[in-house]
């Protein structure tokens, strides 16, 4: 439904304990299929996590899912936890973003996750405020947009006269009560090339990865998505976004037409289709014969 392709930035917004952090795991867990098929270093994508601001029992949690899922061999953690200074936490996401360069000038392909950039931002703010620097706008300084910008700037899919490496972002950003209009949510949506909206409602609605099908959108769009899967899944998108846009008037009617009530019920069958369990990702095979079975069926 969001393509991503490799040198894109795609941010991943929503509220806390909405699982923003869930979805960037189970990308990095779902590269192990394709490093496994790898013939060689260049083929392989490497991943690189940024931790900023968080707990470090969720670092270490963090670290034991991926073990368990043996794609520590090809990840590394940047920690910059809560209880580090606020330097350290400004500083972790473009010591990631170095070391996901490497790989980019190398010819090699790499992802890098900045779980979360409000963190950094809020880090940024307390360092400005005691440095005396005159506060804007939610008392952030002026140039907090140079702050992500250069930082994401830096995510890029290099020419083949250069080696055809590239490094693909995914930033975090947490919102307050679904605010995407506030100060940092705008800046960030503005530089990325597209985001996934999760939402609490939704979350806890049992319809898990939270995604909001309506509001996330992807700018790099179907040329970055596998042939099949684009044939497969053409119209999902726009039904999934009817099917929302009906559901929410259906509250209030009782006696529904024919043509809606099937809508309704097509829509519910497809949301429960695209239901996954945490860090458990599918195989893209898989993937493209349940929504070829869901769209057809």
């Amino acid at each position: 439904l969001v393509p991503i392709g490799r040198g894109q930035r795609e941010l991943i917004i929503g509220d806390r304990q909405t699982g923003k952090t869930a979805i960037a795991i189970d990308t990095i867990l779902n590269q192990k299929q394709l490093n496994n098929k790898a013939a060689s270093e260049k083929e392989k994508l490497y991943c690189v996590y940024v931790a900023v601001g968080q707990k470090r029992s969720t670092v270490a949690q963090l670290v034991q899912i991926l073990a368990e899922g043996n794609a520590l061999e090809y990840s590394i953690l940047v920690a910059a936890t809560a209880s580090d200074p606020a330097p350290n936490q400004f500083l972790a996401p473009y010591s990631g973003c170095a070391m996901g360069e490497y790989f980019r000038d190398n010819g090699m392909h790499a992802l890098i996750i900045y779980d979360d950039l409000t963190k950094q931002a809020v880090a940024y703010r307390q360092m400005s405020l005691l440095l005396r620097r005159p506060p804007g706008r939610e008392a952030f300084p002026g140039d907090v947009f140079y702050l992500h910008s250069r930082l994401l700037e830096r995510a890029a899919k290099r020419s083949d006269q250069t080696g055809a490496g590239s490094l693909t972002a995914l930033p975090v950003i947490e919102t307050q009560a679904g605010d995407v209009s506030a100060y940092i949510p705008t800046n960030v949506i503005s530089i990325t090339d597209g985001q996934i909206c999760l939402e609490t409602e939704l979350f806890y609605r049992g319809i898990r990865p939270a995604i909001n099908v309506g509001l996330s959108v992807s700018r790099v769009g179907s040329a970055a998505q596998l042939k099949t899967m684009k044939q497969v899944c053409g119209s999902l998108k726009l039904e999934l976004a009817q099917y929302r846009e009906v559901a929410a008037f259906a509250q209030f009617g009782s006696d529904l037409d024919a043509a809606t009530q099937a809508l309704l019920n097509r829509g519910a069958r497809l949301t429960e289709i695209l239901k996954q369990s945490q860090y458990s990702p599918l195989a893209i095979e898989k993937e493209i014969l349940v929504i070829y079975a869901a769209v057809n069926g």
